[in-house]
């Protein structure tokens, strides 16, 4: 047997002997040939396995080891080397050991400078172990040799097998850093076919259990067989690890990159004398000492400023995070404005910007005279509903600097997603507190005048109801603890003024409509627009289009012919138009010529401005016709008159005809009528045979125009009774209010409105329900000029004021037709 020493250097323990043999080849016949006691000392190995031929080096250190290894070298013998079931056993028996093993012969011991031995061990033939004879002073056990099987040398198929083996260890070396560089050398100068196995099943790092059961296999074909399925998982393995780890180095890799550059960011900002990451965050901390917040609040700010620090400033999260915090110390915590508590300041400034809305007016005024006593007290939520353009927005901002509060407008006209109240998560991408912190944010108050514009327009669709989100901050024993979803900690909103404004109350939810007091704002009449127009319109025209007072004059009387021929509206917002349009038209004369035609814009120069009147007032039409009795009615313009024509055609059966457009509730009042004055035709001294043999026809003109309410019953009553009897209407009357089967008389609404239509039409008499009374006492008497009011309860009243026993002159004989008929 050839062999070099290649030990001499060994200063520690090294089980990979890719490190300790470089070139070495056994002749494995020879080692197969020896002969072997049947009795030998035993070795037991902690997690190793020798295989034949085959060099190993192992430290010893129990003393019952020691000893075999010191006798064993001195008499040149050989040893049987068994590899142990469990690590941890210290004396181990028969059944503590793996029986399978090698017989071996110690080449050489060696003491290391750290006092361990290492003894080079050298495999020879496979043994399996029988019994234990002896274990003083150390295992000696009887052993039977196993035989080889070795193929042919010629054998084609079991030298590409190795072939293979050899390419798997030599690409599992480079791919794996175990292993020195050379090893894979080492590997492909190996030539021997059986010392080639024998030698990668030793020193690759594989199971315990995979190389016992190597070991056990009897042919070399079949072990060689075994080993490359081992080495094909093995390089997979390592080939699957290597990748893993090329991609974990280059990730670490960039950011060490980043972690560098943001160094060197770092130390310019600091030699530049700029706010690095660091300042900023104990900046924030200062800061939170000076904000009032409770402690709750305070707590959840640090957290999440300490969140912030351990961040790194190239994550996503990282501006999210700094975002959230900015918000946090943006909000005017504990920061009010103080309330001017003068009335007589406060109703100056409410009258000097707006004309009427007295109640209003006088809402506001209660809440500071409280305010004056109580010292501190909730914010009232207030609802001003009503048409458009009668100043319910812009009264807010009167009411803001009467209070001399900031003013926040905030319109939810087509607002359908819930997160524009509450706003997002702050996990999502874009996320932002909702518009109510946005806007105290943007006021620096958390007490201002707040508006929530057009709030009948909000609508639900799958992102939330905006609607409920405000029954939250629209009740006074909720606001005080609002969450928003972007700030996650509560806020107080007790303090905040909300004033909401609204066209119509029918499509604003019932749970929200409960939780605000509503105060109407109903349209002006013409002569509250008249003022409007005079102290607010006129002036901010002549501003807008960059004209002086002294430059052009627009007179009450003219303004009232705008009014009435040119607009159609409860508010102020077309008259506002037609005045801008006729100011436009003069700049434009001036420009071009150098000077005004005309200073002061007259009743009949309007056809020069605004063209051909676009709306005609109904006008009074007498009482020459019996069954034409003037009613009012309201609408959402303003008040109107309107006529109730009742005509008489003979035919039998009594047939009641109703045209004009009517809604079902006007119909219904014209049967009512009829049917009263049917069982009471006593009272008109009418035959009953007259409703058999006369056709009723009611109409109310203007039939393009829908027409429905309750508030024409008495007329229709008063109508039919007239054209029954022929007799005449008192001249200049018109009546309004609601009839019923038995003949009372019910109020109506839009008395006010009613009214003054009445007085523009020439009417001086009009006849209401007695419960109308107080209506007409919360009129100015300055509108009342002129009229003369009848309170009826019941119908007959109505006749006894309305019907004079005057007859037509046209009138028609119902009795001689009736004689007529009756021949």
């Amino acid at each position: 047997m050839k062999k070099r020493n290649y030990f001499s250097d060994i200063e520690d323990r090294n089980e990979n002997a890719f490190s300790v043999i470089a070139d070495f080849e056994g002749n494995e016949e020879q080692l197969m040939d020896i002969e072997v006691d049947e009795i030998l000392p035993v070795l037991p190995l902690r997690n190793m396995v020798l295989f034949p031929g085959v060099f190993m080096p192992v430290s010893v250190g129990r003393k019952s080891s020691l000893k075999l290894v010191r006798e064993a070298e001195k008499k040149s013998s050989y040893i049987a080397v068994v590899c142990q079931k469990a690590a941890d056993t210290e004396e181990p028996v028969l059944e503590d050991l793996h029986t399978i093993g090698t017989v071996a012969k110690i080449v050489r011991v060696l003491e290391m400078p750290d006092q361990t031995t290492t003894v080079i061990l050298q495999g020879s033939k496979r043994i399996e172990l029988k019994e234990i004879m002896e274990v003083a002073p150390y295992l000696k056990g009887r052993v039977t040799t196993l035989n080889e099987e070795i193929p042919a040398k010629d054998d084609k198929e079991f030298q590409a097998l190795v072939e293979a083996c050899k390419d798997l260890t030599v690409r599992y070396i480079k791919s794996s850093e175990m292993f020195p560089q050379d090893s894979a050398f080492a590997i492909k100068n190996i030539n021997n076919p059986m010392f080639l196995v024998d030698f990668i099943c030793t020193n690759l790092p594989l199971k315990k259990d995979e190389k016992i059961e190597l070991l056990r296999i009897d042919a070399l074909r079949a072990r060689t067989y075994r080993l490359l399925e081992i080495l094909n998982r093995e390089v997979q393995l390592a080939e699957i690890k290597e990748s893993i780890q090329m991609r974990a180095r280059e990730d670490i890799d960039q950011q060490q990159r980043e972690y560098f550059l943001q160094q060197q960011i770092k130390t310019i900002q600091d030699e530049l004398g700029g706010g690095s990451q660091e300042q900023e965050l104990e900046e924030m901390r200062k800061k939170a000492e000076t904000i009032k917040w409770n402690e709750e609040v305070k707590s959840t700010f640090l957290k999440e400023v300490d969140k912030l620090e351990r961040m790194h400033p190239q994550s996503p999260d990282y501006s999210v995070q700094l975002n959230y915090l900015q918000t946090m110390m943006s909000l005017p915590w504990g920061v009010y404005t103080t309330d001017n508590l003068n009335l007589t300041n406060a109703e100056k400034t409410l009258n000097k910007d707006h004309y009427g809305l007295e109640k209003v007016k006088e809402r506001i005024l209660e809440h500071l005279a409280v305010l004056k006593l109580k010292g501190d007290m909730k914010s009232p939520i207030i609802c001003l509903y009503g048409p458009p353009g009668v100043g319910k927005t812009s009264l807010g901002r009167s009411i803001a600097a009467a209070l001399k509060r900031k003013y926040i407008r905030m319109s939810l006209g087509g607002v359908h997603d819930e997160a524009e109240v509450r706003g997002h998560r702050k996990t999502y991408i874009g996320a932002m507190p909702g518009r109510i912190i946005k806007s105290l944010i943007k006021a620096g108050s958390s007490n201002p005048v707040f508006i929530l514009d057009e709030i009948d327009k909000v609508s639900a669709d799958r992102q939330g109801d905006p609607s409920s989100a405000l029954l939250e901050v629209l009740d006074p024993e909720q606001n005080t603890t609002f969450h928003d979803n972007f700030l996650d900690v509560d806020y107080d909103l007790s303090k905040v003024m909300f004033i909401a404004t609204a066209n119509n109350l029918n499509t604003i939810p019932g749970p929200l409509l409960d939780r605000m007091e509503l105060i109407e704002v109903s349209g002006y009449i013409t002569e509250e627009k008249i003022e409007i127009a005079r102290r607010h319109l006129v002036p901010k025209e002549l501003e807008a289009n960059g004209m002086k007072k002294s430059d052009i004059k627009i007179p009450k009387n003219t303004l009232e012919a705008i009014i009435e021929s040119y607009t159609r509206e409860s508010g102020v917002r077309e008259l506002e138009k037609k005045i801008g349009k006729i100011l436009r038209k003069s700049a434009r004369q001036y420009a071009t010529d150098g000077y005004f035609a005309k200073t002061e814009i007259k009743p009949g120069d309007l056809y020069e401005f605004l063209g051909a009147p676009e709306y005609t007032r109904d006008k009074y039409q007498g009482n020459e016709y019996a069954g034409v009795v003037t009613g009012l009615a309201w609408t959402a313009v303003g008040g109107e008159i309107l006529f109730v024509e009742t005509s008489l055609s003979r035919g039998k059966g009594g047939r009641l005809t109703l045209t004009g457009n009517l809604g079902d509730v006007m119909k219904e009042s014209a049967m009512l009528a009829l049917e009263y004055i049917k069982s009471h035709a006593s009272l008109l001294n009418l035959d009953e045979e007259i409703f058999d043999n006369w056709n009723i026809h009611v109409h109310v003109p203007e039939g393009a125009i829908p027409k429905d309410g309750p508030s024409a019953g008495i007329t229709m009553a008063t109508s039919l009774a007239s054209a029954l009897t022929q007799r005449k209407v008192k001249a200049n009357l018109a009546m309004t209010g609601e009839i019923t089967l038995r003949g009372k008389v019910l109020p109506v609404g839009g008395i006010k409105e009613k009214i003054l239509a009445a007085k523009r039409a020439g009417i001086k008499e009009i006849i209401l329900s007695d419960e109308n009374r107080k209506n007409i006492e919360e009129i100015q008497e300055i509108y009342l000029k002129g009229l003369t009011f009848h309170y009826v309860k019941d119908v007959k009243e109505v006749f006894a004021i309305a019907l004079t026993d005057e007859k037509v002159a046209d009138a028609i004989d119902l009795s001689v037709k009736k004689e007529k008929i009756e021949k």
